[in-house]
């Protein structure tokens, strides 16, 4: 073990991850398949350090070039950079393209920033399973600030909201009338609103669309979403009322030119992701969000488990009679469930 400049101890596994960038990409692969278990407890004393900002919004909006746009904005400030970036898996072939990075290469050797690519396998709601523990271990790894781009999410693929303290919705000119903009869940769980390719002629139509939404909102810290909890409060605990709620503020951003310097809004919305931050901490509701959000990562685990469990224990002869008589229409699935939990208890 090592000692770090605060005198506080440091297990070899963070001191490794910290120094050398081969063994920080070989441990994040063994997450990704599921098989550092032991690691992850190691190393999750060490998070919660980070600020993680989660990019979404549909394809084609610009997620990857203002990703690569922020980066180079918080290399500007010194801080270092982790990256994860979430591309789709293919549900006929299993395979990813991970071409994320293709539109980051102007951030290739730059010893502050660490890109980790990663495919949804099959997960929904925009992010992989395994996404939240690639997170921690980044943020273990001491990085400043780590940005997560989900893949091309649509309306209601906010999973992003569970990971992240600061969410960026991306939006386009050109993506869909006024009534969609207002229809779009997945607008409900930004913290900031970025509307990019704003030299686009339909840019302020873009603007005002959304401001409309805004309007129209209850903004007060988001709990619920469809029944289910995103972020937000936990009984016992009291969040800001509607008027001392974050209000969600709306950057116009250009995330490609010819240099870096050519970019336009990054600093702006570099300094609303800030001010957010500040906003987090100074009423609470960052401690909050990160209890509730836990709880959810929790109950989800734990489905998992109980399923994987479950089915471990089915007999696969007596699994697939069961699903003879369902196919046959002598059976309901709502009947073969309880048959399993039955037997499960028993």
């Amino acid at each position: 073990m090592q000692v770090n400049d605060l005198n506080r101890v440091l297990p070899d596994i963070v001191e490794s991850i910290r120094s050398n960038r081969r063994v920080l990409a070989r441990l994040l692969t063994r997450v990704i398949n599921r098989q550092a278990d032991e690691a992850l407890a190691a190393l999750y004393p060490f998070t919660g350090q980070a600020h993680v900002i989660g990019v979404t919004g549909a394809p084609g909006t610009g997620k990857s070039s203002l990703v690569s746009a922020l980066a180079h904005y918080y290399r500007g400030e010194k801080r270092t950079v982790g990256i994860v970036a979430v591309d789709p898996t293919s549900p006929f072939s299993g395979g990813a393209i991970l071409g994320d990075r293709i539109r980051m290469y102007d951030l290739a050797g730059d010893p502050g920033v660490f890109i980790r690519s990663m495919a949804t396998r099959g997960a929904l709601g925009g992010l992989a399973a395994a996404t939240g523990d690639v997170m921690r271990v980044l943020d273990a790894a001491g990085f400043d600030v780590i940005l997560i781009e989900t893949v091309g999410a649509g309306q209601s693929e906010v999973d992003i909201a569970q990971t992240a303290q600061t969410t960026l919705v991306v939006e386009a000119p050109g993506f869909g009338d006024d009534i969609q903009a207002i229809k779009a869940g997945i607008l409900e769980i930004a913290d900031i609103l970025v509307v990019n390719k704003a030299d686009h002629p339909d840019a302020p139509n873009t603007v005002r669309a959304l401001r409309a939404m805004l309007d129209l909102g209850h903004r007060a810290e988001r709990t619920l979403h469809h029944g289910y909890l995103l972020s937000g409060h936990l009984p016992d605990q009291r969040l800001p009322d509607e008027n001392n709620a974050w209000q969600t503020p709306i950057v116009q951003t250009i995330a490609t030119g010819a240099t870096i310097e050519s970019v336009a809004g990054i600093s702006e919305l570099a300094a609303q992701i800030t001010a957010h931050r500040a906003y987090l901490q100074s009423s609470g509701t960052l401690a909050t969000r990160q209890q509730a959000n836990l709880n959810c990562e929790i109950t989800d685990r734990l489905r998992d488990a109980l399923l994987t469990q479950l089915l471990d224990n089915v007999d696969p002869v007596q699994l697939s009679d069961l699903m003879t008589q369902v196919t046959t229409r002598t059976l309901d699935p709502a009947s073969v469930v309880r048959l399993l939990l039955a037997q499960f208890n028993g």
